[in-house]
């Protein structure tokens, strides 16, 4: 039987490859990171990192946040999803 349960949307980076050489739909943003995400709550997640600044090290603690995938059909209809980020630190959060 399938339980569905929020997850907390935080986690830290299991592991992750630099992809240079995209899949079609999403070449407008190579290079760009994979990475698998051990979540907090137990699962491990693929999805890609954004808003990095410096290297990315497993271990590294990392947020789930809906961004831009990709950009789909004649009419560029854009498709959103959730990527992780670097965890931002409370104080960042309230400056």
């Amino acid at each position: 039987m399938v339980t569905n349960r929020p997850l907390s949307g935080k986690g830290i980076v299991y592991s992750f490859s630099i992809v240079a050489d995209a899949p079609a739909d999403y070449r407008e943003q190579a290079p760009y990171i994979l990475a698998l995400v051990k979540m907090d709550d137990g699962p491990i997640v693929t999805a890609q990192l954004t808003d990095v600044d410096g290297p990315v090290e497993i271990g590294m603690p990392v947020e789930m946040v809906t961004r831009k995938l990709r950009t789909e059909g004649p009419a560029g209809m854009i498709v959103y999803g959730y990527k992780f980020r670097p965890l931002l630190e409370q104080a960042q959060l309230t400056e």
